[in-house]
């Protein structure tokens, strides 16, 4: 299964034929101009096309009365005067000849996503839709918007395929109060909607926040002071507290904060957390919203340790983390290179099962230095493991899974590591899990960035050296994954992620298989997992299906984070918040 693109160039049809400042930037070149980027970047002919088809006034009555259908498809044989003047009966809008047949393409193309999705034809996509659709309302057109596309969607895949639970992330600078009126007003039992608003220049500020949401709707963590189901967040109330809309964007990851956007979301919190498990665990009121770089108590920040490490991690890393890190994005392909296949082993037929191996002189240099790699068992997956790297780096592969000995996994990692510094890689993200602790001569020199999970306590070493202890609960890996390793690495922006999973690592298939999954964002998806040889033969098939673009597995009975994962995190984000912008962009977050 693949990803599919939806399009119609008829789309393009309807413009404003009057002069009208308000509504002259909803025009063609905002649907042609995303299409041109997919394929500078090569990535609409990887795509399965899908031609927009038409929705019915049938399907169009999900969610809209027959009198405003009626309305809309009257417009094709109006004149230009009549056009303006029932134009003006809405809000921001223009209707146009082409107005009826290009808003039922957008809603169509919706629908045909939709059911090539849940029919199991695709695995997900995109659909490149003009008019918009979420301001739209049962009976008014609104805000560029003629037909709700996304109300529409939703109400198909409820009556067509039986969905129950949808959900809504809709990022604008505006709120889709479309979608949100037609959501909360809908009286059939079982339609449960969350709807979430995101502006678009607050994007590293709220998506812990959806994410943790997202997480919770899915698996019903949902409460009310009463202890009851509470199956729809109200978007009167919810929605609005992040309506403090902010007017300037980001122009790059690594950004200063916007402090109004960060009030926004402690708003949001605060309106959402009586009503959301995940959410009551942490006092909202404790971040400080202002732009000064003091602790929530009042303090100053402690400085991390290491003296002259941190200086120099302070200077050349801090210009080098300022440059956005654009990594072309070669097709989605992974590579399993093992020294010994399982024949239980269950792999999606597009990966590749790689059979080479380095050159002999080449892998005995780099594991010379090591005397774990001298083991002919470990020299022989060594030799596969540089052969899959530098198929990655070369960019053959997208992504790849490699096994070692477990004696020999620091080492091997220490290889992986230098190798990929050294073969083109930049910025190298590790993610090490179990006893792999940081090679202690490599190069400070801001290019790596370390992160341990299961260490034996919570430590910033420095900016670029993290330990934490392994979360004990669902919620609490949740939290460490959203609330301390994504902004991280996002804010280190890698060109190269390397997962280890070594000796007493800890980590259930689910929970690995979310960790890869959340990281295949980062670095273009070049993400290479490093598993011990005698792992499970399912572990290496789920991060394998992952890694190939398949959804996680569900992580099983919710729970929140122990008071020991709380405490840990909020130490850590205390201590490298100073350094990291990514962590001063949103509230600390515990699931």
């Amino acid at each position: 299964m693949g990803t599919a693109l939806v399009y119609h160039e008829d789309m393009t049809a309807t413009r404003l034929l009057w002069d009208d400042p308000e509504c002259e930037i909803e025009r063609p070149e905002r649907l042609t101009a995303a299409l041109d980027r997919l394929r500078q970047r090569g990535l609409e002919q990887r795509c399965l096309r899908l031609s927009a088809r038409e929705a019915s006034e049938e399907e169009l009555g999900l969610v809209h009365s027959p009198e405003y259908v009626s309305l809309v498809r009257e417009t094709q044989v109006l004149g230009k005067e009549e056009l303006q003047a029932l134009s003006g009966q809405f809000d921001a809008i223009y209707f146009h000849p082409s107005t009826f047949h290009c808003a039922r393409l957008a809603a169509g193309a919706g629908l045909q996503l939709v059911d090539a999705v849940l029919t199991g034809a695709v695995q997900n996509g995109l659909a490149l839709v003009r008019p918009p659709g979420h301001h739209s309302q049962r009976a008014a057109a609104n805000g560029f918007c003629v037909f709700n596309n996304v109300a529409i969607a939703a109400a198909h895949a409820k009556q067509k395929h039986g969905l129950h639970r949808i959900l809504v992330v809709d990022w604008d600078v505006h709120h889709g109060q479309g979608i949100q009126y037609l959501f909360e007003d809908d009286p059939r039992s079982g339609w449960e909607t969350l709807t979430t608003w995101l502006p678009s220049c607050t994007c590293c500020s709220h998506w812990p926040l959806s994410l943790t949401l997202s997480w919770c709707w899915s698996r019903q963590d949902l409460t009310q002071p009463s202890g009851t189901l509470r199956g729809k967040c109200r978007p009167r109330q919810s929605a609005s507290p992040t309506s403090h809309s902010c007017c300037r964007c980001w122009p790059a990851a690594g950004s200063a904060p916007c402090w109004s956007a960060l009030e926004s979301i402690r708003s949001a919190r605060a309106a959402q957390a009586p009503h959301w498990k995940s959410l009551q665990l942490q006092d909202v009121t404790a971040v400080p919203m202002s732009p000064s770089s003091h602790s929530p108590e009042g303090r100053p920040p402690p400085l991390l340790p290491g003296g002259p490490v941190c200086k120099a991690a302070a200077s050349a890393p801090s210009s080098l983390l300022d440059q956005p890190c654009l990594c072309p994005a070669p097709s989605v392909r992974t590579a399993v290179a093992l020294t010994a296949p399982d024949i239980t082993l269950v792999l999606p037929p597009d990966v590749i099962q790689q059979e080479g191996s380095a050159l002999r002189e080449e892998t005995e240099a780099w594991a010379r230095p090591h005397e774990s790699l001298a083991r002919e068992e470990a020299l022989t997956a060594l030799g596969k493991l540089l052969y899959l790297l530098d198929g990655m780096l070369d960019g053959q592969v997208n992504s790849g899974i490699a096994a070692t000995p477990a004696s020999a996994a620091a080492a091997t990692l220490d290889v992986a590591v230098r190798r990929g510094l050294s073969h083109g890689a930049q910025r190298l993200l590790c993610v090490a899990l179990g006893q792999l602790d940081r090679p202690p001569d490599l190069a400070h020199d801001g290019r790596s960035l370390w992160l341990n999970i299961r260490g034996k306590e919570a430590a910033a070493l420095s900016m670029f050296h993290v330990s934490t202890p392994l979360p004990v609960m669902t919620g609490g890996f949740l939290s460490c994954i959203l609330g301390l390793v994504l902004p991280l690495a996002y804010g280190f922006q890698p060109d190269l992620v390397l997962v280890a999973l070594g000796p007493g690592h800890g980590l259930q298939g689910p929970h690995a298989a979310l960790l890869a999954a959340m990281l295949r964002g980062l670095a273009g998806g070049r993400v290479l997992a490093l598993l011990e040889e005698d792992s499970t033969p399912q572990l290496a098939g789920i991060l394998a299906r992952v890694l190939n673009g398949e959804a996680p597995p569900s992580l099983g009975p919710s729970s929140v984070a122990s008071p020991e994962d709380v405490q840990a995190l909020m130490y850590l984000r205390g201590q490298l918040e100073p350094q990291w912008k990514m962590l001063q962009c949103h509230p600390h977050l515990v699931a």
